[in-house]
């Protein structure tokens, strides 16, 4: 039906930038809203940043100034920019997306399969 592959996780030491990438195919109509989420161990998932389908975006207050969130909706992708990466940003980063599909006009979220981030000190 619909699915979110992620990449661009990997490790990094501090200070350092990484680059991920969530990329929707299959039976797409349309994509509302777009964003990245994350989830360290033993903690709950939050949000890290969103993006609408017109290109306003929303951040955590934790990664304000450091991370920039863009989408090109051309090719059903959004994009998170990681930069002055530190060790409190470890956590798998999971991309979502509120997919409208081809067929059935309803809007659904979809989530990724997760991409792990590990940044050293």
């Amino acid at each position: 039906q619909v699915q979110l592959v992620e990449s661009g996780g990997g490790l990094v030491q501090a200070g350092g930038s990484l680059r991920l990438s969530c990329a929707a195919s299959g039976m797409i109509f349309s994509i509302n809203d777009m964003g990245w989420y994350r989830q360290a161990p033993g903690k709950q998932r939050e949000l890290v940043a969103t993006i609408t389908s017109g290109g306003k975006t929303n951040y955590a207050d934790s990664v304000k100034g450091r991370f920039t969130i863009s989408r090109d909706n051309a090719k059903n992708t959004v994009y998170l920019q990681m930069n002055s990466l530190k060790p409190e940003d470890t956590s798998v980063y999971y991309c979502n997306a509120e997919v409208v599909h081809t067929i059935v006009r309803i809007a659904t979220p979809y989530w990724g399969q997760g991409t792990q981030v590990t940044v050293s000190s």
